[in-house]
């Protein structure tokens, strides 16, 4: 039974190696990628191509608040998606399922409109979710009780809200699990003057101050008006007429018209090319009370299934996107329901692999997923972090359940890639306290100490495991850690260690040296070798040498290394043709 829903799956997604990147990644738009992929060096390398989603119109956390699911004109144009289909590539998107920006139509809806727009349920208002579950605060904003609170998931410090201003004048907290930027813009003298008592050289002084403030960042509710402090609630009305708001707005499911938006972006996405779906941040999007708004059963299921089944009339495959410990097994049960799965353990894994020379850790993940045929798409880097907390062991029902490496490895990779450079992203609790690393942010270049053997490995190794592997593009051009992006980037910062774009000068440059070349040479094997659509087979060997041999009748590639010194050898044999790869 297991044999048959996993060939199933392997059917439903397309086999080859995928590209990763934005479509400002490289130059400076997608056409410029277009024009790389059509290069001779990069000639059938890449079958798959994952652009993120900046692809489509958004404003913050670069492309994961999405406005609408239209195309960039700035970035994209359809002529690029033609050149690309000509090339024989296949697309990967986001459906960001659960949230929108706050930019979107129909939040925009919402805020002209108030309690007589369309979409006044599109979103969660966390005072009508919570309203028999807690207590109204100071700030206008219900504070669940203490078990509840307790329970909540959080991405950020604080409650996950954001106060928005209606056109009745009321101030209303929606549920903003991700981020959010509110900004004030200056006043002029003249746009105080309704405010009866305010002469014009009060209103100039009035003015002068509030943009002091708003310059300085201070809270609008509790700056210095100085000697016009009776006029504070005229003015902070005046003041909101000029705010500005960036988030990204969770999404109501209990909405019909949200499923209706849910199928109309899925058509969309199939008329751009796209075959493979990701449903990021899918977990955060069934909310109920006294449950931990993240993965909560059976709910989460429910809505899979649900647009699994939209998915299908569209002939995609969706898989969910989801960070969770190893000992918890959640990505066990995710290929349990017939999705692929993000292979997120791999990352920290070759890591471990290669700074302490051993398979050990490496060989029991794969066994894994062979034995349970679980379907993966991998990778060393990508747009967000290298995973830390997806290696833990984790208590369940029965006590508790080991991870892929205990604490005491995960600690020591977390310490290495931060000694080299790495930024960390924590998780935390409703008190705002630090709880867990999330994963850490570097190039994965950077994160092996900027050694381009160990990188040539890695990549080895990762088009040897099983799945789909999928190559960030700053990895293939060994790029080195951005900390001038990551200390201008602001609340997300850390990210954009990661996420350099590069020059078309930086690309001439980049294909000269060796690294890439012979990463480029190993990923147009993997790519085209038959070898690679049969089974994996694990070679003995000792700890120190990993032996990975991939047979489909008479082809066959097979990948020996030495994890110490991390040298390596690739053969491969496919009926009368043979090549041998020594690195």
């Amino acid at each position: 039974m297991c044999g048959d829903k996993n060939d199933l799956i392997r059917q439903a997604i397309p086999s080859g190696v995928m590209l990763n990147a934005y479509p400002d990644s490289i130059g400076g738009k997608l056409s410029d990628i277009v024009s790389l992929l059509k290069r001779p060096e990069l000639k059938e390398a890449f079958s798959l191509f994952y652009i993120l989603p900046t692809f489509f119109n958004s404003d913050l956390d670069r492309g994961f608040s999405i406005i609408d699911y239209g195309l960039n004109d700035e970035l994209v144009s359809a002529a690029d998606l033609d050149e690309l289909h000509k090339l024989g590539i296949t697309f990967k998107f986001d459906l960001i399922l659960n949230h929108l920006s706050v930019a979107s139509p129909q939040f925009k809806d919402m805020l002209e409109k108030g309690d007589k727009s369309e979409y006044k349920h599109f979103f969660v208002d966390w005072n009508a979710f919570w309203h028999a579950h807690g207590e109204l605060g100071e700030d206008g904003y219900i504070i669940p009780k203490e078990d509840y609170l307790d329970k909540l998931f959080m991405r950020k410090p604080g409650l996950p809200i954001l106060n928005v201003g209606f056109p009745d004048g009321s101030q209303r907290p929606y549920w903003n699990t991700f981020y959010q930027q509110v900004s004030y813009t200056a006043i002029a003298p003249q746009d105080l003057t309704g405010i009866q008592g305010v002469t014009h050289e009060g209103a100039v002084a009035i003015a002068a101050m509030v943009n002091d403030n708003l310059k300085a960042e201070a809270d609008p509710q509790t700056m210095d008006l100085d000697g016009y402090a009776g006029y504070r609630s005229e003015i902070l009305s005046v003041i909101k007429k000029k705010r500005r708001y960036l988030g990204q707005m969770d999404l109501n499911p209990e909405s019909e018209k949200v499923w209706a938006f849910y199928e109309e972006t899925l058509k969309k996405l199939k008329h751009y090319g796209a075959k493979i779906i990701r449903l990021d941040a899918f977990a955060y999007l069934h909310k109920k009370p006294g449950e931990k708004n993240f993965f909560n059963k059976p709910g989460t299921w429910e809505y899979l299934e649900r647009l699994k089944q939209i998915a299908k009339r569209y002939e995609l495959t969706v898989f969910p996107e989801i960070h969770s410990e190893y000992g918890t097994r959640i990505h066990e049960e995710v290929a349990e329901k017939g999705y692929p799965i993000y292979d997120f353990f791999f990352p920290g894994l070759v890591i471990d692999a290669l700074e302490r020379g051993t398979n050990e850790h490496l060989l029991a993940w794969i066994s894994d997923i062979t034995q349970k045929g679980l379907q993966t798409i991998n990778m060393l880097g990508c747009h967000d972090g290298i995973p830390v907390l997806d290696l833990k062991g984790a208590m369940v029902e029965g006590g508790y359940r080991e991870g892929l490496l205990d604490d005491d490895q995960i600690d020591t990779v977390v310490d290495r890639v931060i000694e080299r450079g790495g930024r960390v992203k924590n998780l935390y609790g409703a008190d705002g306290k630090k709880i867990s690393y999330y994963q850490v942010n570097a190039t994965f270049f950077s994160a092996l100490g900027e050694d381009e053997q160990k990188l040539r490995l890695a990549r080895a190794i990762q088009l040897f495991m099983p799945g789909i592997p999928q190559v960030w593009y700053l990895d293939l051009f060994a790029g080195k850690n951005d900390y001038e992006a990551a200390d201008k980037g602001g609340t997300a910062g850390h990210k954009e260690i990661n996420r350099t774009n590069l020059s078309l000068s930086d690309i001439e440059t980049g294909l000269t040296q060796s690294v890439v070349q012979d990463q480029i040479e190993m990923i147009r094997l993997r790519n085209t070798s038959p070898a690679f659509l049969g089974e994996l087979r694990v070679e003995a060997s000792d700890s120190n040498h990993l032996g990975l041999s991939w047979q489909n009748e008479n082809c066959h590639a097979i990948l020996r290394a030495d994890l110490q010194s991390c040298h390596f050898t690739i053969e491969h044999n496919c009926g009368d043709e043979s090549l041998m790869m020594s690195y």
